[in-house]
């Protein structure tokens, strides 16, 4: 072979539908619709991950629900609780509109089939995952875990449940798989003690969480917040 030749076919909606194809798929496509579209909850605002500064609500939400879902499996497989849950802001890739809630909106904010892991870190690599919130300035979804900063951006206060943070202590933080592999430049996740993976998507514990709850009404809070 000396030569490959190729060209390209623009893919628009002036191509005309094979019907037979169309036939064929379209009770799976209808089925897939309808689940799609059951209505889950009802959201009393829209929630928007640019309506805060350090935290938003709806990002309190999703890490409220990683935690709230994630932990009863972890707990059953080790015996032990997960203490913190961080995800990244970046990863909430559509608005929790005002109205009822669906799968669908759960796929919009989560598209991506990233999964559950839970991540043994002692305390001094927790203290980098501190100083990597407060060098970025954003708010990546946290829970269980509250940052205070002064007005300089310094740490004024880090706690995990209430407490101090212990430099010896092992702690089991929450995140995706793809923040565990250096997602977001977060490289502290690689230097662990153990990795637990929960085999349970991301997406599948927003969408247990919509379905456990009538009505979704999260807040902005303390939870990671600078003094003035």
């Amino acid at each position: 072979m000396t030569k490959i030749e190729g060209k390209q076919i623009q893919i628009t909606d002036s191509i005309t539908p094979n019907a037979e194809i169309e036939t064929f798929i379209k009770p799976f496509r209808d089925n897939i619709q309808k689940d799609l579209d059951s209505v889950l909850a009802y959201s009393v605002s829209t929630y928007s991950k640019t309506d805060g500064h350090l935290n938003t609500a709806v990002g309190n939400f999703m890490a409220d629900a990683v935690y709230s879902e994630a932990n009863p499996i972890f707990k059953k497989r080790t015996g032990k609780n997960i203490d913190m849950v961080l995800l990244n802001h970046g990863g909430i890739r559509s608005v929790l509109p005002k109205g009822n809630v669906t799968k669908r909106s759960a796929f919009k904010l989560m598209p991506f089939e990233n999964s559950i892991v839970v991540v043994a870190l002692k305390g001094t690599q927790v203290d980098s995952i501190i100083s990597y919130l407060k060098s970025k300035k954003r708010a990546h979804p946290i829970s269980k875990l509250k940052l205070v900063l002064d007005k300089d951006y310094n740490v004024f206060e880090a706690k995990i449940n209430g407490e101090y943070i212990n430099k010896n202590k092992t702690y089991y933080v929450a995140t995706n798989d793809y923040l565990y592999n250096g997602g977001d430049n977060m490289s502290f996740f690689k230097t662990n003690d153990s990795l637990y993976n929960l085999n349970y998507k991301l997406r599948n514990a927003l969408i247990d969480k919509f379905t456990k709850l009538d009505t979704i009404n999260p807040v902005i809070d303390d939870r990671f917040i600078q003094l003035k």
